[in-house]
């Protein structure tokens, strides 16, 4: 199993909300709680101390 990164959380959470925008009369509604989980997660996450 792979790490995700930062990077690819956001660009997952920028697809999402393209495919939402292109298409406001569908149901977005399990899309948009993982548009929630990923902006929680990108918000959270650890700091890493920088080299010295």
């Amino acid at each position: 199993m792979q790490a995700v990164t930062e990077s690819e959380r956001r660009q997952e959470v920028r697809v999402l909300l393209d495919q939402i925008q292109a298409h406001p009369e569908r149901d977005w509604t399990s899309a948009r709680q993982r548009i929630t989980t990923l902006n929680k997660l990108i918000a959270n996450k650890p700091a890493v101390p920088k080299p010295h």
